[in-house]
């Protein structure tokens, strides 16, 4: 079965003012580990010669993610080699009017490997994408951020997204959980 790793919005400003009051340099803390737990599955994944696919956010003028801005460049530990594809999305949903699902099918993949920001947005909309989509997910549960909201913190929202997403399914295909450091290729 072929795999993918799917590595979604790891941009320079994903979390910037996405903290509650005195909460910035732990959310900033988390997202540097989470990107370094990333960076260990990368790694793998190109050693083991599966296909990689980056999606970036863009977004209009005066959002942090901004095309073109500094703050949409991609996280340079995580961006995709000149052979990767880089699918660039406007929505929430990697796989609405984008190349995506072309780019999977074309690849001949049927299970994605989903990492990424942002865990109630963008992560959670693309695995329940994925899974109608025709795909199996693997969730890397300690493998996507997001900020505080309102009375949330990050972590309960990434606890509650993984809690939700385990075990989601549409037809025969199916979300499921793995931790970044169980991730063989």
């Amino acid at each position: 079965m072929p795999t993918a790793l799917l590595l979604i919005d790891i941009q320079k400003a994903i979390l910037d003012g996405k903290a509650a009051p005195g909460r910035q340099s732990l959310v900033d803390a988390a997202l540097n580990a989470m990107i370094e737990r990333l960076e260990k599955v990368l790694s793998r994944a190109r050693a083991a010669g599966m296909p990689v696919m980056v999606v970036q956010h863009d977004d209009i003028l005066d959002h942090r993610l901004a095309k073109g801005s500094e703050g949409w460049q991609l996280r340079p530990e995580l961006a995709p080699l000149e052979s990767e594809p880089l699918v660039h999305k406007r929505f929430c949903d990697a796989f609405y009017d984008t190349p995506l699902g072309e780019v999977l099918s074309d690849a001949g993949v049927t299970r994605v490997i989903i990492g990424g920001c942002m865990s109630q947005w963008c992560i959670d909309t693309s695995v329940r994408s994925a899974v109608a989509h025709g795909y199996d997910v693997t969730l890397l549960s300690d493998g996507h951020m997001t900020g505080d909201s309102g009375s949330l913190t990050f972590d309960q929202i990434i606890a509650h997204h993984n809690a939700t997403l385990d075990g989601f399914d549409a037809g025969t295909h199916s979300v499921r959980l793995a931790r970044c450091d169980e991730i063989v290729f």
